[in-house]
């Protein structure tokens, strides 16, 4: 197994048998590849192998488009001689079946040869598996990656925010599915796992602090609101809203 060492967030959920099992919530691992290290070792070719797997939508792409996201300044001839290199060095890593291309202008990663814990991630949160779904979310997108490529690193801060919104909205849909299903304990528990989730949503938040308040655990709403706060201060250098202010203190004063 190769891995770039960034602590992951929990436990990993085990991939099913394919040729190589790419882990890029948290942090990055590969299982099953020829020579992982060297792969990862090279980051801009990592990051073509990950938008190649991840990118939507998902299958082929065009190679100028991987030019324009990873070479930019590079002129044509030079872009595209990195672009066959860095393909290369995938194969090369990953087994010559990987990476498959369609015409000249057309680049893909074999899906049937890769499994990747994001892909995995998306698909329990279409299917709403939302305890998968927050099983497989160990970490941010490719945590503490930064490619050399600012089309890249755009995109990817982009996919980084949509999959923490998916993580916390998973989290939040099963406290309110055990809440309506009278599991009070259950309910607390992934508003706890929500609430460290929620980032900057004041709305979440609120409703969070109203669950628990539900629930009998004023003080798991207060320690909710307390947490919120500090991550704004620390953040954004800014204050909870005043409604936001005034339910802690509604449901402070009743303790």
């Amino acid at each position: 197994m190769s891995r770039i060492s960034h602590p992951a967030h929990g436990m990993r959920v085990s991939s099913p048998v394919h040729q190589v099992s790419l882990h890029v919530l948290g942090a990055v691992e590969l299982q099953g590849a020829v020579a992982g290290d060297e792969l990862l070792a090279q980051p801009k070719r990592l990051g073509v192998f990950v938008y190649l797997m991840l990118a939507k939508p998902r299958g082929f792409h065009r190679r100028d488009r991987l030019l324009g996201l990873f070479w930019p300044e590079f002129g044509e001839t030079q872009a595209r001689a990195a672009l066959r290199k860095a393909l290369h060095g995938i194969r090369r890593a990953l087994g010559e079946d990987v990476v498959v291309t369609r015409g000249d202008d057309e680049v893909s990663v074999a899906a049937d040869k890769v499994w990747c814990d994001a892909i995995a991630f998306d698909e329990a949160m279409r299917e709403e598996r939302y305890s998968q779904v927050l099983e497989l979310f160990s970490g941010e997108l490719l945590d503490g990656f930064i490619p050399d490529a600012p089309e890249f690193e755009r995109w990817l801060e982009q996919e980084r925010k949509r999959m923490h919104e998916d993580a916390a909205n998973a989290a939040w849909l099963l406290a309110e599915r055990y809440e309506k299903g009278s599991d009070i304990t259950s309910a607390t528990k992934w508003a706890r796992k929500a609430a460290k989730l929620v980032g900057s949503d004041e709305r979440r938040i609120r409703k969070i602090m109203q669950l628990f308040d539900r629930a009998g655990d004023r003080a798991g709403a207060i320690g909710a609101y307390e947490e919120f706060a500090r991550t704004l201060r620390k953040e954004l250098e800014i204050e909870p809203s005043a409604e936001t202010q005034a339910l802690a203190n509604q449901i402070g004063g009743r303790g």
